[in-house]
C-alpha cells in the first residue's frame, strides 16, 4: 500500500487549503478512508473519515470546515479545508483503518494570523 500526501501549504487565517491523497496497492473503492493530523508536541488525532459508500464523519473542531471526499475512478482521497485557523497547522495524513500499520508521509499545512 501506498498513500501519498500533498497540498500542504502556508495560508494565511480565514484562507483555504485542499488536500489530496493519492492511493496506490490497494482496492481503494472498497476501503474507509481518513484524514489524520499531528501538530507539533501533540498526538495525533483523526480529522475526518470517508466510508466506501461516502459516509462522513467529522471531529467536532473541524465540522462545518472541511469536507472529505473521494474520487474512486482517480483513487483519490481529499479534504477541502475552508475558514482555516492557526490551530488547523499541523502535519496532514491520509490513512486507512483497513491497512491499520501503514502510515504514508504526510503534507504540512500552516496557518498564519
Amino acid at each position: 500500500v501506498q498513500l501519498q500526501a500533498s497540498g500542504g501549504g502556508l495560508v494565511q487565517a480565514g484562507g483555504s487549503l485542499k488536500l489530496a491523497c493519492k492511493a496506490s496497492g490497494i482496492n481503494f473503492r472498497l476501503y474507509t478512508m481518513e484524514w489524520y493530523r499531528q501538530a507539533p508536541d501533540k498526538e495525533r488525532e483523526l480529522v475526518a473519515q470517508i466510508t466506501s459508500n461516502s459516509n462522513t464523519d467529522y471531529a467536532d473542531s473541524v465540522s462545518g470546515r472541511f469536507t472529505i471526499s473521494r474520487d474512486n475512478v482517480r483513487r483519490t482521497l481529499y479534504l477541502q479545508m475552508n475558514n482555516l485557523r492557526p490551530d488547523d497547522s499541523a502535519v496532514y495524513y491520509c490513512h486507512t483503518p483497513d491497512v491499520s500499520t501503514y502510515w504514508g508521509r504526510g503534507t504540512l499545512v500552516t496557518v498564519s494570523s
